[in-house]
């Protein structure tokens, strides 16, 4: 029995124990409390005296051990999960918690730091790392939250005088035994998030303190944007190159405003622009209304709203297929005579687009075709005319990386025996089949979380019915390796993570298991600026001195827009308060091969120099191992060509002929306007989000492959 157990015991039990007066081992000075090296297993249940609020289970012990002291991790864990187990009542469980908590030496207030805090735990947590003369670990923990501070108890008396090795061996999810402690109801999530918060930031303490002690280098941090409430710090020369577009020129800025208001002009763009692009849009926001930057989703909606409020133009910052649905989307609206312009007289592509039109992906949804009933979800960055080819073969909705997940599980629900293929993105495809494998090994409750109408028969039966396209491709893919995901897991792994549905392999992995300690997000770009958002103003709330880093999991053009939300939020606490500072760090996480050479390119794009940072490609890509890429092709929407299209509209029109997002003329093999019929799965897409359910003429299409049930669609 340890001593925690022996005090609680001694305090209810009438006849004193033997071991009650027993001495803790003292192995260290960080030691928390030691069990004796040697205890009387309870055979039977200790009676409780008549005064105490303990129940009989309370008080039941350990199995036997003959040298807990010296016992693995791995040992302790499992003694302790069998304590916790051996409580039945919930409220005997948080008492024993709360008492392991009263054990807790304190820790000295110069160690309560900043540098010391343990992210992404709602109370403050405060963790000390060293390593003894032997090569032992040490730790100290306290916390302002007693029920936080009896988790801590128990990880530092599982892992103090442990090997680096040993501490290092232990995973998050082997803590889940302990989450019998039965804290359920409001909190219990963070409560658990706790134990594995603390765990991670002791693993990275030990690498970090293991490396000084052999005087091993360590990896070179990642560059990043330092943000407060008095200013922006960068750290590192590609961050610097990142910020010097936060502040843009104030007479370009207002050369836009001008030009703008004078001719009518809305601008929509894609969150992954250049970052000069961004700087002079998002200044320009606040004199001319008409300027969105988004997720490629919006674009099209904040186009015809525009177009409803008087403007005659816009100009879309995006590649083609945004500009493309742009088009479309106010054809249908009833505004065909408001013009919609590119920013290029050249293509502006995306190699995921090109994947969904390529042969192979027809026949891909040939095979789909035969195969009833059946439902092609199509990722929205892909053009029109891939749409309306495939809706025509099979019936066809649209998803985006926010709503693919809820798309495919409302279509499984909704449709018997159905069949989804989904295309064109590889890594999105894997990481969504990767996502389902996961739920089926979840609870019945756990999943209905996620989606009300499944639970662990369902998603089971549903893996085998869910196909996804084997080569789609990004056009940076091939130039990384392990080296950023390997530098994530030294350097960064109580971060907070944030990553787009796209990133493949071993970053989809970090981000979910981030997210499932709430310390990550794995969506779109918009889910990635909200949860920023969240964690932000969740930190302001708390009124105390904090510093919380991001890892950007997406295109490097984000971050225009993370840090003007930031600043917003951090200039809106009242400085008159007496309130603690918050700072947020924005990390770029950029290989040192973040640079490729440009001949491979050059073959492809004439003189296009391309400079790629880790992550993100094409559009809203990702490369193989998850860093961030800046794209090339959204690169091309450049500053001077916006003011070059705007000051020609509208007299010199001729001239931008190239520019022009022309309407498709062309029709279907099935006769029908591309137009017309390309729109199709974003209407069925719309529908679904604001009903969430999938549309009955979606459905019909479906059940009736006859013809695919559309030869009277637009009768």
């Amino acid at each position: 029995m340890d001593a925690a157990n022996l005090a609680m015991v001694s305090s209810f039990s009438k006849t004193p124990s033997p071991l009650s007066t027993a001495k803790p081992i003292m192995r260290a000075p960080f030691s928390v409390f030691s069990l004796p090296s040697t205890f009387k297993p309870l055979v039977k249940c200790i009676q409780k005296p008549s005064n105490s609020t303990f129940t009989c289970s309370a008080v039941t012990s350990f199995p036997s051990h003959s040298d807990v002291s010296s016992s693995s991790s791995s040992t302790k864990l499992k003694l302790l999960i069998s304590e916790f187990k051996s409580l039945v009542e919930s409220i005997d469980r948080v008492k024993r918690l709360l008492h392991y908590a009263a054990l807790v030496p304190p820790m000295d207030a110069s160690l309560k730091t900043t540098e010391n805090r343990v992210p992404g735990c709602t109370a403050q947590v405060w963790l000390h790392v060293s390593i003894d003369e032997e090569g032992k670990m040490r730790f100290l923990a306290d916390s302002d939250s007693e029920m936080t501070k009896g988790f801590c108890a128990c990880l530092v008396w599982m892992l103090d005088g442990a090997a680096p090795g040993e501490v290092l061996a232990l995973k998050t999810d082997d803590l889940n035994g302990l989450n019998v402690v039965g804290l359920n109801g409001k909190g219990s999530a963070s409560r658990v998030n706790t134990w594995h918060n603390v765990l991670v930031s002791m693993q990275k303490r030990t690498r970090a303190v293991v490396a000084e002690r052999q005087g091993r280098p360590r990896s070179g941090p990642f560059p990043s944007l330092v943000v407060t409430a008095d200013g922006i710090q960068p750290k590192g020369s590609y961050a610097e190159s990142q910020a010097r577009f936060l502040f843009p020129d104030e007479s370009r800025v207002q050369e836009l405003v001008n030009v703008l208001k004078e001719k009518k002009i809305g601008v929509v763009a894609h969150f992954y622009m250049d970052p000069e692009v961004q700087g002079v849009l998002t200044a320009a926001q606040k004199f001319w209304p008409h300027i969105h930057i988004s997720d490629s989703l919006v674009m099209a909606d904040s186009a015809v709203n525009m177009a409803k409020s008087g403007c005659q133009f816009i100009s879309v910052l995006g590649v083609d297929f945004m500009s493309e649905n742009v088009r479309a989307i106010l054809d249908q609206a009833g505004f065909p005579e408001v013009g919609v312009y590119r920013m290029s007289d050249e293509r502006i592509g995306c190699s995921l687009a090109e994947a969904a039109s390529s042969p192979s992906y027809m026949d891909y949804l040939a095979t789909a075709s035969i195969s009833s009933p059946s439902l092609h979800v199509v990722y929205i960055n892909t053009s029109l005319e891939t749409k309306a080819f495939s809706h025509e073969l099979v019936p066809t909705i649209t998803c985006t990386s926010s709503n693919v997940v809820q798309t495919i599980l409302q279509a499984f629900a909704e449709v018997p025996d159905l069949k989804v293929w989904y295309g064109p993105d590889t890594y999105m495809g894997s990481n969504i089949m990767e996502l389902f494998s996961q739920m089926s090994m979840m609870t019945d409750e756990e999943i209905s979380e996620i989606h009300p109408l499944h639970n662990r028969s369902s998603i089971k039966s549903l893996l085998p019915r869910l196909h996804y396209f084997q080569d789609g491709t990004c056009i940076v893919h091939h130039l990384f390796g392990h080296e950023v995901v390997e530098t994530i897991n030294e350097m960064y792994s109580d971060a907070f993570l944030t990553a787009h549905f796209e990133v493949p392999g071993e970053m989809f992995s970090l981000a979910m298991e981030a997210k499932k300690r709430g310390m990550g997000v794995v969506g779109s770009t918009q889910n990635i600026l909200d949860f920023i958002k969240q964690r932000v103003q969740e930190a302001l709330n708390r009124n105390i001195d904090e510093h919380l880093q991001f890892i950007l999991g997406t295109e490097s053009g984000m971050i225009t827009s993370i840090v003007a939300a930031v600043r917003k939020l951090l200039g809106s606490a009242d400085p008159s308060s007496g309130g603690g500072k918050v700072s947020v760090e924005i990390v770029f996480p950029v290989s040192s091969e973040s640079v490729t050479r440009t001949s491979t390119f050059g073959e492809m794009r004439g003189s296009l120099k391309v400079n790629v940072i880790p992550g993100v490609a094409s559009g809203e890509g990702c490369s193989l191992h998850g860093g961030c890429a800046s794209c090339p092709y959204m690169k091309m929407n450049s500053l001077s060509s916006l003011l070059r299209v705007c000051h020609s509209l509208p007299h010199n029109k001729a001239e931008l002929s190239a520019y022009e997002a022309a309407r498709f003329s062309l029709q279907t093999p099935k006769g029908k306007q591309i137009a017309d019929i390309g729109c199709q799965p974003i209407l069925h897409m719309r529908h679904f989000q604001a009903t969430k359910r999938l549309p009955e003429q979606l459905i019909n299409q479906i059940l009736q492959p006859c013809d695919n049930g559309r030869s009277g669609m637009h009768n």
